[in-house]
C-alpha cells in the first residue's frame, strides 16, 4: 500500500483500520474520563464538515481555533482539513492583542473557541476584524450575540447531511501542495509569521516518524504541549491517529503528573522544561532523604549510568553490573517510574535543546526519552533519534527525505518535502530563509557527525559575541545552570559586552528551605534574595555546574530575578521560549547598573525585587 500523500488520506486510513475500536482519543469532563470512539470522531468530523458549508464557509477559507487540547480541537481540524480550509490554530494563553493580529494578518472568516474566556477575548476585537463572519463556542456555556454553539453547527451539518452526497470523494481531491494550515511562529525576534504548511509538508514528516518511532496499537498518550504548536500537531495528533494510539487529553499543564498517574500513558511528549523539572525533584527528594538513602540513590544513579554506557556503546554488559541494574530499578527506578504511571515505554522531546546528562539519567532509568529537532517551518521533523539509533547529545539522523547542509559559518540548511510553502502574505521575509534551491536557513548552529547524527550547538541568533570577539552559545550554560535544584530559570545575556552575565530567578521554596535550615532571618522573598548569604548560596550553586567551562563563558555577574519570566509580560513565547530582547529591554535599568559597577575578586551579585 503506497504512504498517503495528503492529511485526508491519512485520516480515511485510520479510519479503515481502527474505525472499529471503541476509543480514539478520551478527555476529563466533570471530573470523570470521557471516551470518544473512532465512529464517534468520525460522525462528529463529518457534522462539521458540513456544518462548515451550511455556514457558507467555502474551501479556500481560513479557520481559527482559539482552543485548549480536547476532542472538539481534534474534530474541528480534520474538519477544516475535510472542507478544505486551512485552519489557524492560535494558542489560547495569547491575550486578546496578539490574537488579533494573528486572525487579521490570516483574513480568518470563522473562529472556534473553547470556553467563555477565549469568547470574551474574541469579543473584545471582534470589530476589528472585518473578515470574521462566524464565531462557534465549544462550551454550551460559551454563549453571546452572533455565537454559534458546537453543537449547533454539528446539528445543521448533520441535517444536511442528503444534500452533500459526495462530500467525501470531494475531500479526497485534496492535492499534497494544497494548504493544510497557517501557523503562526512564536515570535523571538519580533512580529509572529504566518507560516504556510502543506497537507505533502506535514504528511511526509507524519510517514517519516511513523517509520522510526516503533507506535504500537496498544499504546496510550498523553497530549498536553499545545496543538497550536507544530511538533503536538505532528506527532501528538496526526502520528496518534495513524498509528492507533490511544490520546488522552490532560486537563491541563499543571495536572500532567496526576494525569499521567490516572491515565498511565506509554508515550509523552514534551519540551526540556518537563523532564528539567523531574529530573531536580528527583535529585531534591534525594538530597533530602536520610544518609542511608542518600548513599542507595547515588549508588544507583552511578551503576545505572554506568549500564546506559555500555548499552548505547553497544557493548556487552558484564554479569555482575546487570544484576547491580537490577537492584538498582528495583530499589529507585521503579518508583520514578510508578510516577509516570508505570506503563511508559518513551518520551520524546523538542521545541529546545535537552540536556545530555538529564536524558543520560533517563535513559539509564529505564525512560528513555527520543530526542528531536525541528522547527515550524520544518513540519516540524528535521531529524530524530530512535531505539535503532540513539546517541546521546545529539538530536538523532535525518528523517527519510530530509537533506542538511552545514554552511562554513556553521548554520543548517535543509532541504525536503517537510520545507513549507512559505510565510503568508510575506514574500520577502519568505525569501530571508528559503534560497532559490529550495535550502531553508534554520538559523540553528549545529554540525553533523561521521555517523550522520546531527548536533544543535545553538542558535545563532542566540550566539553572544563579547567585546572582545569571544563566541559564547548561552543555550548550553544556561541548561547547566537550571539542572540546580535553587535555580527556576536563567537567561545569560552579554553580546557586545566585556563579559557575559546571568540573570537567575531562584527556586524560592528550596531557597526557603535553606535559610531555614541556616536561621537566617527574611520578612519576604525579596528581602530573601537581597540577603547577602542567600545571594552568595546561589552564586555558589550556579558556578558548581559551570566549573569545566573556558573563563570567557562563565558569567562574571549575576542579577538575581524575584519573579519568573511569563507569556503575559512578553518575555516566554507561547511555547516558553525566552524572548532575550524583551527580557534584556525590562531590566535595561538594572543590566546597565550590573555592568557599570566594578568587577570583584569574584563573581559579583545584585538583587532585584
Amino acid at each position: 500500500m503506497p504512504d498517503p500523500q495528503t492529511l485526508i488520506e491519512l485520516y480515511f486510513a485510520a479510519m479503515d483500520q481502527f474505525g472499529h475500536r471503541p476509543v480514539a482519543m478520551r478527555s476529563k469532563v466533570n471530573g470523570v474520563w470521557t471516551d470518544l470512539s473512532y465512529a464517534g470522531l468520525a460522525e462528529q468530523v463529518e457534522a462539521l464538515t458540513l456544518g462548515f458549508r451550511e455556514l457558507g464557509i467555502k474551501p479556500g477559507d481560513h479557520i481559527g481555533i482559539l482552543s485548549e487540547n480536547r476532542p472538539e480541537w481534534a474534530i474541528t481540524d480534520y474538519a477544516c482539513l475535510m472542507a478544505g480550509s486551512a485552519d489557524v490554530p492560535v494558542y489560547p494563553t495569547l491575550p486578546a492583542k496578539q490574537i488579533e493580529y494573528i486572525l487579521r494578518d490570516s483574513e480568518t472568516v470563522a473562529v472556534c473557541v473553547s470556553t467563555t474566556t477565549q469568547l470574551q477575548k474574541i469579543q473584545s476585537i471582534r470589530k476589528n476584524l472585518p473578515a470574521l463572519r462566524h464565531v462557534i463556542a465549544f462550551d454550551s456555556s460559551a454563549t453571546g450575540e452572533g455565537v454559534h454553539t458546537f453543537g449547533y453547527v454539528l446539528e445543521k451539518g448533520r441535517s444536511a447531511g442528503a444534500r452533500y452526497p459526495n462530500w467525501k470523494s470531494e475531500a479526497r481531491q485534496a492535492k499534497p501542495d494544497d494548504l493544510a494550515t497557517i501557523i503562526y511562529t512564536s515570535g523571538t525576534t519580533g512580529d509572529p509569521k504566518g507560516v504556510m504548511l502543506t497537507h505533502g509538508n506535514i504528511t511526509s514528516n507524519v510517514v517519516g516518524g511513523l517509520n522510526v518511532l516503533q507506535l504500537r496499537e496498544t499504546d496510550e498518550c498523553l497530549s498536553f504541549l499545545p496543538l497550536s504548536h507544530i511538533f503536538e500537531r505532528m506527532a501528538g495528533h496526526y502520528c496518534m491517529m495513524r498509528g492507533g494510539v490511544i490520546i488522552n487529553y490532560a486537563q491541563s499543564i499543571d495536572t500532567v503528573s496526576n494525569d499521567m498517574i490516572e491515565r498511565s500513558p506509554s508515550v509523552v511528549l514534551s519540551v526540556p522544561r518537563l523532564y528539567e523539572k523531574i529530573y531536580a525533584r528527583v535529585l531534591d527528594n534525594a538530597l533530602a532523604g536520610s544518609a542511608i538513602k542518600k548513599q542507595i540513590f547515588f549508588w544507583a544513579k552511578r551503576t545505572a549510568e554506568a549500564w546506559a554506557d555500555l548499552k548505547l556503546g553497544g557493548k556487552e554488559i558484564p554479569g555482575g553490573l546487570a544484576f547491580k541494574k537490577r537492584v538498582a530499578d528495583r530499589l529507585v527506578f521503579s518508583k520514578l517510574k510508578q510516577r509516570t504511571g508505570g506503563k511508559l515505554r518513551f518520551f520524546v522531546s523538542g521545541g529546545a535543546p535537552l540536556s545530555a546528562d538529564i536524558a543520560k539519567f533517563f535513559y539509564a532509568a529505564g525512560l528513555p526519552i527520543l530526542e528531536g529537532y525541528g522547527l515550524t517551518e520544518t513540519s516540524p521533523v528535521i531529524s530524530v533519534n530512535y531505539f535503532e539509533a540513539l546517541r546521546i547529545g545529539t538530536v538523532g539522523k535525518l528523517l527519510s527525505g530530509v537533506e542538511v547542509r552545514i554552511l562554513p559559518d556553521g548554520e543548517i540548511v535543509t532541504r525536503g518535502p517537510n520545507v513549507m510553502k512559505g510565510y503568508f502574505k510575506k514574500p520577502e521575509a519568505t525569501a530571508e530563509v528559503l534560497d532559490p534551491d529550495g535550502w531553508f536557513h534554520t538559523g540553528d548552529i549545529g554540525e553533523l557527525d561521521a555517523d550522520g547524527f546531527l548536533k544543535i550547538t545553538d542558535r545563532k541568533k542566540d550566539l553572544i559575541v563579547t567585546a572582545g570577539g569571544k563566541n559564547i552559545a548561552p543555550q548550553p550554560i544556561e541548561s547547566r545552570v537550571k539542572a540546580n535544584k535553587f535555580v527556576a530559570n536563567a537567561v545569560m545575556l552579554g553580546d557586545k559586552r566585556k563579559f557575559p552575565i546571568m540573570l537567575i530567578v531562584p527556586n524560592l521554596d528550596n531557597l526557603k528551605e535553606w535559610a531555614r535550615s541556616r536561621d537566617l532571618n527574611f520578612v519576604d522573598e525579596k528581602s530573601l534574595i537581597a540577603n547577602p548569604m542567600a545571594v552568595e548560596k546561589v552564586e555558589r550553586e550556579m558556578v558548581k555546574n559551570l566549573r569545566d567551562l573556558a573563563h570567557f563563558e562563565i558569567p562574571r555577574k549575576v542579577l538575581l530575578l524575584q519573579r519568573d519570566f511569563t507569556i503575559e509580560s512578553g518575555e516566554l513565547t507561547p511555547t516558553m521560549k525566552v524572548k532575550r530582547r524583551v527580557v534584556e529591554k525590562n531590566y535595561q535599568a538594572e543590566i546597565e547598573a550590573l555592568y557599570a559597577e566594578p568587577l570583584g575578586g569574584g563573581h559579583d551579585l545584585v538583587t532585584e525585587g
